[in-house]
């Protein structure tokens, strides 16, 4: 292991959480908001002890109203969603919603007759956009790559540097060993010596998918390379590196311009040095 490398393995974050990217409140506002009415007609369950006369009064009102009881236990998507009914079959939770008598089992049988008739809840859009809160945190994993990519850029501005984000490979031609595949970048940057085309990504956690972007990485960056105008780029971070860290140090061998936040301030003096240009 190159002492370079040490460095780089020892600088290695551990979290690339930031204190507004901890959940998505637009997000969860308009998932509400697109069920809003159909949750307030379901507010006229609570709080009744004749909970299935309520039920059927309300769907005779409007039997779409009942659509969106998965998400009262936390199921955006109900309509994928089996369970296995009394009969231990598997059954779709959409179609517990199709009839009167299958609101009344689904109602008694998850429990949530007891949560109307206690008026533990007092009102369906609050409880569903705490719901949609809870939902969102599974998404943050999701989001490391986005936040990094919004770090990065981050970076770049105070840097008072010009790139263009998402560019896809088709816009230079004359990089004919890519082949046919249509390869997408997170920034590209053109100064008067070169053009840099970057990459990047965040991973908390280890796994077969950080082998596959190492070699991927790898690959792109000798076919890009082979272009003295042009230099591919790849800033990464995140402690799941450590679980892969044999096949990180070999792309490092390969890519000679690898950085992490730690040590991006270099990439980011060069490329002015050199002068960054508008393109």
């Amino acid at each position: 292991m190159s002492d370079q490398f040490k460095i780089f393995i020892s600088q290695l974050k551990e979290t690339n959480t930031l204190l507004n990217t901890l959940t998505d409140f637009e997000k969860v506002e308009r998932n509400v908001n697109k069920i809003a009415i159909k949750l307030n007609q379901l507010n006229y369950l609570i709080g009744k002890e004749n909970l299935h006369l309520a039920i059927k009064e309300l769907y005779v009102e409007n039997p779409k109203t009942f659509d969106v009881l998965g998400i009262l236990l936390a199921v955006r998507d109900s309509s994928n969603k089996k369970v296995l009914d009394k009969n231990l079959n598997p059954k779709l939770l959409t179609d517990y919603f199709a009839s009167y008598e299958g609101v009344c089992e689904y109602i008694d049988h998850t429990g949530l007759s007891d949560i109307f008739r206690s008026k533990k809840i007092s009102n369906l859009v609050d409880y569903v956009f705490g719901v949609e809160v809870g939902l969102d945190t599974n998404a943050r994993k999701n989001r490391g790559g986005t936040v990094m990519e919004q770090t990065v850029a981050k970076l770049f501005d105070d840097a008072d540097i010009f790139y263009k984000r998402d560019i896809y490979s088709s816009e230079f031609p004359e990089i004919e060993s890519l082949g046919e595949d249509l390869k997408q970048f997170d920034f590209v940057i053109k100064t008067k010596k070169k053009t840099y085309l970057i990459e990047t990504n965040y991973y908390n956690s280890g796994g077969s998918k950080l082998n596959e972007v190492a070699r991927s990485y790898s690959d792109i960056a000798v076919k890009i390379n082979k272009y003295p105008n042009y230099e591919f780029v790849w800033i990464t971070d995140g402690k799941g590196w450590l679980s892969a860290k044999n096949k990180l140090e070999e792309a490092f061998s390969i890519i000679p311009s690898v950085y992490n936040l730690a040590n991006l301030n270099s990439f980011i003096q060069k490329i002015k040095e050199e002068g960054v240009v508008l393109f």
